[in-house]
């Protein structure tokens, strides 16, 4: 295990005598991509306040990035991140000056910053409308500057709560290409999104939250095998013969637990995969493969089946 940047234990949130947060225990790993989903009420919100330092438990213990949020806020807002789902910059100053005075409040020094946000600023498609006022930019301009902050603060951890929401197709996909520019800098990211084909882009683990609790956490291939296929794997060979000689010798691979034929496809569900042991069943049997493939699993239909488990 990595060192880990989000650690709970029995994590809590109580209102009155409703349960927002029941029991949560997390850990997300530094240099993860991290799909955090639930449905509007399902604790998703109040989790990432308790992370952020902006509401106390009830109980149980949070750690981010080693550090207590309710207690040690000031460390813990040094090294994170926040992209929230409305940015908020003064509209009156420019791009230029909103970053400034952010570099400012993290304390780095004038003469370090002016070269870096400039740069900053034209990596995410802003260098033209640098001097412009912020009142003047769409929703989708002021997301890219929200994830230029988060470049020039440089943080180990970033928050992005519902990052694309209200902006057009093109402008999805640069705003996704940051985003996964993050990853590549070793910022840890916390996705929140209810567009999960987005989620599924980006993220190489996802949690999913309903009413409360966590109902599962895993990379989108585990969750997948145990929703749909009871935690087998399964695999599609393309031959140009699916004999009875064919079908008997994919059976005999050790982990094989079933064959179905259909036209030319054998439908191979396993243990594990493998891929390259049925493949070899299949050559030595005296066929030709013509495709290989393993089941990809839809984010849509994992999130309704623990959802609706729930």
């Amino acid at each position: 295990m990595g060192q880990l940047v989000v650690e709970t234990t029995d994590l809590t949130k109580m209102y009155g005598g409703f349960t927002a947060v029941n029991k949560l225990n997390l850990r997300i790993e530094e240099g993860e991509m991290f799909g955090f989903l639930g449905a509007n009420g399902a604790g998703k919100t109040t989790t990432l306040l308790m992370l952020l330092g902006l509401t106390e438990p009830t109980s149980g213990v949070v750690r981010v990035c080693g550090k207590d949020p309710a207690r040690d806020a000031l460390e813990v807002k040094r090294q994170v991140g926040y992209l929230p789902e409305r940015v908020g910059f003064y509209e009156e100053l420019t791009p230029r000056q909103n970053l400034q005075f952010s570099a400012e409040l993290n304390r780095m020094r004038r003469a370090e910053s002016a070269d870096k946000i400039d740069s900053i600023l034209g990596m995410v498609g802003l260098g033209k409308v640098k001097d412009q006022a912020v009142s003047t930019f769409s929703r989708g301009m002021k997301q890219r500057l929200g994830i230029a902050e988060i470049f020039l603060k440089e943080p180990r951890l970033a928050f992005l709560d519902e990052p694309t929401t209200g902006i057009d197709p093109n402008g999805i996909d640069d705003i996704l290409r940051l985003i996964s520019d993050m990853g590549k800098r070793g910022i840890t990211v916390i996705f929140c999104s209810h567009v999960l084909p987005q989620v599924q882009r980006l993220c190489s683990r996802v949690g999913i939250m309903s009413k409360g609790s966590l109902v599962a956490d895993g990379s989108i291939d585990l969750l997948g095998r145990n929703a749909t296929a009871s935690g087998m794997y399964r695999m599609e060979a393309e031959v140009d013969d699916a004999g009875d000689a064919v079908v008997a010798a994919v059976r005999n691979v050790e982990g094989v637990q079933q064959v179905e034929v259909a036209d030319k496809t054998l439908i191979v569900t396993a243990t594990s995969d493998l891929r390259g042991q049925v493949s070899r069943a299949i050559i030595d049997a005296g066929a030709l493969l013509l495709g290989m493939r393993i089941e990809a699993y839809d984010l849509e239909k994992i999130y309704k089946r623990f959802s609706k488990e729930a």
